[in-house]
This record gives structure tokens, sequence and C-alpha cells, in this order.
């Protein structure tokens, strides 16, 4: 799907420095399609003037396109901001920085991840349960097997997360991992490899529905039962000294 793009000269056209550079999305959760767009995430690093003076610091940077005739999505927030958002029980900053689909890296994109056990919580299952409601109200809207899958996905994911403490957002490798998995959700995979916005043809509603209220039910007593901290403690000191030094900096390069 992606192996024909040229992703590291994305990395070389940024204003300022990458730490980072992932592949979110279809692509990092285990369906994407034929025609799908490429979501790269990751994080820039302002220079101090830039958060200093009286303009306003691009903290987030958003950019479409088209390359090779495939669509790119490429969002990119500053170390401040992405730090902050680890530690605001935000599990899809989690997913950016720990996706295997790596794009460009860097010794802080490193200590980033060793760090990123140590913001999991409890409250994580809230990230996931709100997702996963937002993409099922959007799959009872458009019928799509896209926000289906979104949803399933979310609500594994999260299943998963509560009980081992591991941010997993590959969809087909929950379905071998997360025992209350729907085992037709493989045939659904399969379906959505052919065209992004296929439909959800052949599928039971009410099945479907009672199979992510189970799920959500999962996910409720995952939480009550998981050995996950119920807040983030030592994490703040080390991410604090962490940014500080990329700020002046001591370690910027891998």
């Amino acid at each position: 799907m992606i192996e024909h793009l040229d992703l590291s000269s994305v990395v070389a056209e940024q204003p300022d420095p990458l730490l980072f550079a992932t592949v979110s999305g279809a692509h990092l959760y285990g369906f994407p399609s034929r025609d799908s767009d490429v979501d790269l995430r990751g994080v820039h690093l302002l220079p101090v003037e830039a958060l200093i003076g009286l303009r306003e610091a691009e903290e987030t940077r958003s950019r479409m396109w088209v390359r090779d005739g495939v669509e790119m999505d490429l969002v990119t927030h500053d170390l401040r901001k992405f730090v902050r958002l680890m530690l605001r029980r935000n599990g899809y900053v989690l997913e950016q920085l720990l996706s295997p689909l790596v794009v460009h890296t860097s010794g802080l994109h490193a200590e980033l991840a060793a760090l990123a056990p140590d913001v999991v919580t409890t409250h994580h299952a809230h990230h996931y349960r709100g997702f996963a409601c937002t993409q099922w109200r959007l799959f009872e809207k458009n019928d799509e097997l896209k926000a289906l899958l979104y949803t399933f996905r979310a609500l594994l994911t999260g299943i998963h997360l509560m009980r081992s403490g591991e941010v997993v957002a590959h969809l087909p490798t929950l379905c071998g991992t997360v025992g209350e998995a729907p085992a037709y959700l493989g045939e659904l995979i399969a379906a959505k490899a052919e065209a992004e916005h296929a439909p959800a043809a052949g599928t039971d509603p009410e099945r479907l529905r009672a199979d992510v209220e189970a799920l959500h039910r999962t996910l409720d007593e995952a939480r009550d039962a998981s050995a996950l901290p119920d807040a983030v403690t030592g994490a703040y000191d080390a991410l604090h000294d962490l940014v500080v030094r990329a700020r002046l900096g001591q370690h910027v390069q891998g």
C-alpha cells in the first residue's frame, strides 16, 4: 500500500526538525484499503524564539496533499504540546508515538517511547470508550465498514491496554489476543481492503449492536480489574526535563 512512496522526503520538507514521524490511521490499524490515504503523524521542534516572541507559535501543523496519486495527511505537534497530550490520557498520541510504521526517528523519539508506559492509567479506558462511541454513531449514519472497524478497534485496544498496559492498535493482532473479539472481524477486514468507503453489506445490525455493547461492558470490567494506576506520577518530571533538554538543543539528533 505505502511501500512505493518516498515518505522520507516529506520529513526533509518540513520547516522545523521532526523528532519522529510515523504512519497512523488504517495502515497502523491493519485494515487499509487500496485507495486509503496515508496518515502521517509526528512531532516537530520549534525554536525558542518561536515560543517567546509576539507571534503565535505553530504548535500544530496540518497539511493535506496528493503525492504519486495517493492522498497524504500530515499532522505534527510541537514537542511541548505533544507531551501535554500524552499527560492528558490521550491514547491516540501514544499510538502515534509507538507505531511500528516509522518514517523518521531520533534519540528523543526513543526516550519518549520509553516513557510512554509511565503515562498509561485506567482513565485511558474513557478515551477508547469515547472514540468507539463516536465511530459507532458515524457507522449508524453512513453504514460504512471503516467506521464499524474503527469502533471495534478502539474497544479492543482499550481492553488490551487495561489488561496488559500495552498499546496495540493493529486490529488483526487484537483479534488474536482479545478473546472476546467477534470471529467475523476477519471477514470485515478483508471486505474493507477492497475500498475505503465500502458499505457494511451483509452484516446483521442487531448482532453488531449486541457485540459492541458487550465489548463496552468488557472494557469497563477490564478497567475495574486493571493493575494500571489511576494517575500519572513519576513521568511528569522526566517528560519536563526531556522537553527542556530538547528546546535547549542538547539532544535533537538521533
